[in-house]
């Protein structure tokens, strides 16, 4: 049986981690076996540069952090060596930086995704890996934007040739 303190610990450890997935608009659950440590190192940091929050994670720790906030349905995935990633504000960062490392580390590498969420919504490894795919909302908004861009130029060189005949007619 633990201590008091032991258990006052681990309690204060979980309401920790509780207060970061509550803060969470998205989080991904890997399985960080087979990882050299120099690319944990690279992950950490491109993840830290994203704004995402990366650590490993006790497996219990995790489940009783993820049922206080209503995330009962990854019990299943909370095996062997587990990690989080959480990000606050891109949606899709963890998923797009961590599955850009597993394309990138190839079919001998062990590290793997288990699972994620957006929200209240829970994916699967399949899932995040569709999620891992989509741009960031810069990207997005970049493509939005040169997307709009080319019909608007026609348009405004149509109103200027309209404008430039009636200024033509006028004149003549």
């Amino acid at each position: 049986m633990p201590s008091a303190q032991v258990l006052e610990s681990k309690k204060a450890k979980v309401e920790a981690i509780t207060e970061q997935l509550k803060n969470a608009a998205a989080g991904v659950i890997v399985d960080y076996k087979g990882i050299s440590v120099a690319d944990d190192t690279k992950l950490r940091k491109e993840l830290r540069e994203a704004g995402v929050n990366y650590y490993v994670e006790k497996n219990s720790m995790l489940r009783f952090a993820l049922h206080n906030v209503g995330l009962e349905g990854l019990d299943s995935v909370l095996e062997g060596t587990t990690a989080i990633a959480l990000s606050n504000d891109d949606q899709t960062a963890p998923a797009r930086i961590l599955g850009k490392y597993i394309e990138n580390a190839g079919e001998k590498s062990t590290f793997s995704m288990k699972a994620g969420f957006i929200g209240s919504d829970i994916y699967d490894a399949q899932g995040v890996l569709a999620l891992s795919k989509i741009p960031s909302r810069d990207v997005l908004l970049a493509q939005l934007v040169g997307s709009l861009q080319g019909p608007m130029q026609k348009l405004a060189a149509t109103v200027q040739a309209v404008a430039d005949k009636k200024s033509a007619e006028e004149v003549a």
